[in-house]
């Protein structure tokens, strides 16, 4: 007579919930871990914004201070120049006034000083006179009125008839000339330029 055998294993029983509290911590720790990364993220991009921002408001105020300096700039650039120029008004006055029983030599000597003090004004603006008689032509400084047979060297000045000045290595206005053309001499007036080739 066989005896029965063990009953077969039945199914496992479905795990329960879990009771309240029991790994509630560990998953609240690794959201906040999780988040770290996210948090750390939107404060960078804060602190880079408010830095933009600062940089933005910085530059604003540099653009606009310096325009207020250029305007001022330019407003107020001819202000030492037309200071320097008040004693030469004052003499032309003077002149004026005292000339009907003034002597010519004592005209030409205020003439004179009167120059002084313009010329004295132009080097304190940094205006230099181009007076460029005998000197070779320069497009740049010099405007040629006409082209006349010289003994000079081509393209020399040979007249002026109004000097020109520069502002600052700057020209303000260039000096009238006439200028010279070959003319089938050389330099010292010998005739070797003019003897025929050698056959």
């Amino acid at each position: 007579m066989t005896r029965p055998g063990p009953d077969p294993p039945g199914p496992a029983p479905a795990p329960g919930p879990a009771p309240p509290g029991a790994g509630g911590a560990a998953g609240a720790a690794d959201a906040a871990a999780a988040d770290e990364p996210f948090r750390k993220a939107l404060a960078d991009v804060e602190q880079m914004k408010d830095a933009w921002l600062r940089a933005r408001a910085e530059t604003e105020n540099v653009r606009r201070q310096a325009q207020a300096d250029v305007a001022k700039a330019y407003k107020f650039a001819v202000e030492k120049f037309a200071g320097d120029l008040l004693p030469v008004k004052d003499a032309l006055e003077q002149a004026l006034v005292t000339g009907a029983g003034a002597s010519s030599e004592t005209l030409r000597a205020g003439t004179e000083l009167t120059l002084k003090a313009l010329a004295a004004a132009f080097a304190k603006a940094g205006i230099v006179e181009i007076d460029p008689a005998g000197q070779k032509f320069d497009p740049h400084r010099h405007q040629a009125m006409q082209v006349v047979e010289s003994p000079l060297p081509a393209n020399s000045v040979v007249t002026v008839y109004q000097k020109g000045y520069l502002i600052n290595d700057r020209v303000l206005r260039p000096a009238l000339v006439t200028v010279s053309k070959p003319d089938g001499r050389v330099a010292d007036g010998s005739d070797a330029a003019r003897a025929p080739p050698e056959r």
